[in-house]
């Protein structure tokens, strides 16, 4: 009998992680309010959340002792978005490989909001991929496409369609073996794309607004689904506002054909501003970088840069906090 976590993802890699710990191993593949549904060797089960397991999301490999959570393997990676009320990170998936930025063709598409999406997975340690949804509604495709290869050169792009089965077998192709996630906005047609990859109706779909393109929620929570061909993918709910990553190396990584250049300046701690010898000004200039690209890249690091300050200033007013909490009571030294 074939086990069931291997469709998961379930190696050597996690089995060595979780060898000694209490219980026998799972994954978990749906994270509700007060419980976790796992797939384990002999089944799906459902555990609750306590307060070992609050942390817990969907893609943890875990193991289940007694009906409860007993250990967590250490995560290859973790998918973040920034919370836009500025109050910390709101964590989508662990141990993604994939991240598919999907962005539907019956809407505008800012190149702004391809590059957050994509800085989300390079900051999580996972590769992007943008997926150009609903191309049956798209009059223009050929153009969209040359306008997105020009904007976003580093990334692979698939011209998908859920009603024509357009670009479907790709997706899979791309899966195969590993744990993607799709993200985007409500009705840029996620839970679509997973039920063509799938062969059946398991992700709920709804319809969006002839006014705006605009969808519901149809996904409430994120769900891990096994694709036959290999591999899994996990449905998330839609993102109305993406926030900038915290992290100016994901942003670099996004646009290595222009910070590749760096090596080339005359100096070391060289901004690409204003400095003689910049490699980066004078591919600029020379017409080698596209003059929108670079300063697209200067103010996502700067707005990266920005994000990070933020985090570490509100981490040390919380270690404040936390400190003064703790010293309350205590009677003062003479």
């Amino acid at each position: 009998m074939t086990n069931p976590l291997a469709g998961l993802g379930w190696s050597d890699h996690w089995a060595r992680l979780l060898a000694g710990s209490p219980g026998e191993p799972a994954r978990v593949i749906r994270h509700d309010a007060k419980v976790l549904t796992v797939q384990t060797a002999e089944g799906i089960i459902r555990i609750p959340v306590d307060n070992s397991s609050a942390n817990i999301v969907v893609g943890d490999w875990i193991t289940v002792d007694e009906g409860r959570f007993g250990a967590l393997a250490e995560r290859s990676s973790l998918l973040t978005r920034p919370n836009v009320r500025g109050t910390g990170d709101q964590v989508l998936a662990a141990n993604v490989d994939v991240v598919f930025a999907v962005c539907g063709l019956d809407r505008p598409l800012p190149a702004g909001r391809v590059d957050r999406l994509a800085s989300l997975a390079w900051d999580a340690g996972a590769a992007p991929i943008l997926v150009l949804s609903k191309t049956d509604l798209a009059t223009d495709l050929a153009d969209i496409r040359r306008e997105m290869e020009t904007l976003h050169p580093t990334l692979d792009i698939l011209e998908v369609s859920a009603t024509t089965g357009e670009g479907i077998a790709e997706m899979r192709d791309a899966t195969a073996g590993k744990t993607a996630v799709l993200i985007g906005e409500s009705g840029a047609g996620k839970s679509s794309i997973v039920n063509a990859m799938l062969g059946t109706d398991a992700a709920e779909t709804g319809t969006v607004r002839d006014g705006d393109g605009k969808g519901r929620h149809t996904t409430t929570a994120r769900q891990i689904h096994t694709v036959p061909t290999g591999g899994c993918i996990v449905d998330s709910p839609g993102i109305r506002q993406i926030g900038m990553v915290g992290n100016p190396d994901a942003v670099d990584a996004l646009f290595d054909d222009v910070t590749d250049l760096a090596a080339d300046c005359r100096f070391n701690d060289c901004s690409h501003t204003s400095e003689p010898g910049c490699a980066i000004l004078a591919a600029v200039e020379s017409g080698t970088v596209d003059p929108l690209r670079y300063e697209r890249w200067r103010d996502l690091v700067v707005e990266a840069e920005d994000t990070q300050q933020r985090a570490d200033e509100r981490a040390k007013r919380e270690l404040a906090r936390t400190q003064g909490r703790g010293s309350k009571g205590r009677p003062r030294r003479r």
